[in-house]
């Protein structure tokens, strides 16, 4: 499998478990109180907290196209610093918040993928370029 369809792959798998790990936490009723009463694990449900939440969930979701369709020098560095950036902000919440089974369960398969994805493209070398024959005698 070409490094482009593994990235893209990693990806899929990583924003399926962001989502259904915040589907899930719908259904724990202590969450629910807390998302109705606006304020969960003492963060304040702003609409700004709201923005920025959908921004973060948008990068994996963005990165499912960015990896299959970027050049190589952009592809690998945007993979390192999405894959890094979401590793961090996956690995605060497991440190910050208090867990579920199954939110823990969610976070070490995101972990290892992101981890996984900044790794591919840490090792990615560029591809040679291949030239036809015939191609240099036209120029």
């Amino acid at each position: 499998m070409n490094v482009t369809s593994r990235l893209s792959l990693l990806w899929v798998l990583a924003t399926l478990n962001y989502l259904y790990c915040d589907v899930m936490g719908l259904m724990d009723p202590e969450l629910l109180r807390q998302f109705y009463a606006g304020n969960v694990n003492g963060i304040p449900m702003t609409q700004g907290f709201l923005m920025a939440a959908a921004i973060l969930v948008e990068i994996p979701m963005a990165m499912v196209v960015l990896s299959r369709m970027l050049m190589y020098r952009a592809n690998r560095w945007s993979n390192i610093a999405a894959g890094s950036v979401m590793t961090a902000v996956q690995l605060s919440t497991v440190i910050l918040t208090p867990l579920a089974g199954f939110y823990i369960f969610c976070s070490i398969i995101e972990i290892t993928c992101t981890a996984l994805i900044v790794w591919y493209a840490w090792k990615w070398r560029e591809p040679a370029v291949h030239v036809e024959k015939g191609a240099l005698a036209s120029r």
